[in-house]
């Protein structure tokens, strides 16, 4: 299984992005991408560090809401029935 994170781009210098997953940053290359598409303020989904998909906001922050819930479940200790 593949997994792709969404995160918001904080800078470009040429072909590399900054991008903040939650307040950990990395750098992410945007080869892949339409030149012109990758700019300060867009969210978009990095696979192996490379930006994969841009997406639109209100997207992302369902994704990223979504991640919370199951990161919250795994350490919630599990209960007997």
């Amino acid at each position: 299984m593949c997994l792709a994170v969404p995160g918001l781009v904080e800078s470009v210098d040429g072909r590399m992005a900054i991008v903040d997953f939650g307040g950990v940053k990395r750098e992410a290359i945007i080869d892949l991408m339409e030149e012109g598409t990758i700019v300060p303020g867009v969210y978009v989904l990095v696979h192996t560090g490379f930006v994969i998909q841009r997406l639109e906001k209100e997207e992302a922050l369902e994704t990223l809401a979504i991640w919370r819930e199951v990161l919250t479940a795994l350490d919630e200790p599990e209960k007997v029935v």
